[in-house]
């Protein structure tokens, strides 16, 4: 996997393609992942390749939390999409599937000892496959609910908000946001499994409690 050299044009395409519906390298998260990567890209990527440019100036804006964002710095061939090869140099670490030879000896007569250490190879094998985890879809959304009037008690709305709990429903940070006349509308951020939760059930749930809520809309929607 990697990206491959991106300071040249194919890596910032790569780059701007794998950010096409993601907000960060990995997660849903500023972390070391992005840190890697921005490091290597070293100077902002054309207007043309927005997604890599928003993200970019996005992970600029870190420069001075570089050290306290989360995660391990790992090289830079470690990120990106799995089906570009690596450029960015040879690595003498293998992978353990990479030490199962699964065809044995050559020789064109196999005795019985090279025949039972095939097979127990094979089975390491399947067993290791077997092992690794279903990949979950997942979404992170950005949602505005917006109150009746200025005289909304927003504590009491976020609460109300916050109180909604579901299967595969996480909630993340929040901020009031002006919208005028003295109005502030709450934006909250929540991580969802795209087959347990959705924007509908969520608009549901939240303008249910009608005392404080007028309305929610979406406002970002990434796929992690």
């Amino acid at each position: 996997m990697g990206f491959g050299d991106l300071r040249s044009a194919t890596g910032l395409r790569l780059l701007n393609d794998f950010l096409a519906d993601k907000s960060y390298i990995e997660g849903y998260v500023p972390s070391q992942a992005d840190i890697a990567v921005f490091e290597a890209v070293s100077t902002p990527p054309p207007a043309d390749l927005f997604h890599a440019l928003r993200w970019y100036n996005h992970i600029k804006s870190y420069e001075k939390q570089q050290a306290s964002l989360p995660g391990v710095k790992k090289t830079l061939g470690k990120y990106g999409p799995a089906d570009v090869e690596d450029s960015t140099g040879a690595t003498t670490d293998s992978k353990d599937d990479d030490d199962i030879d699964l065809f044995g000896s050559d020789e064109e007569e196999e005795n019985e000892e090279s025949k039972r250490l095939r097979e127990e190879r094979l089975a390491q094998y399947e067993s290791k496959k077997s092992k690794k985890p279903t990949l979950i879809a997942k979404s992170s959304i950005l949602l505005d609910v917006k109150p009746w009037d200025d005289e909304t008690d927003m504590a009491k709305l976020e609460e109300c908000v916050r109180s909604i709990q579901a299967d595969g429903l996480v909630w993340g940070s929040s901020k009031l946001v002006p919208v005028g006349y003295g109005i502030k509308k709450l934006q909250i951020q929540c991580v969802v499994e795209d087959d347990k939760v959705g924007t509908d059930m969520l608009e549901e749930r939240i303008t249910a409690f009608e005392d404080y809520v007028q309305s929610m809309d979406v406002a970002a929607f990434n796929k992690i």
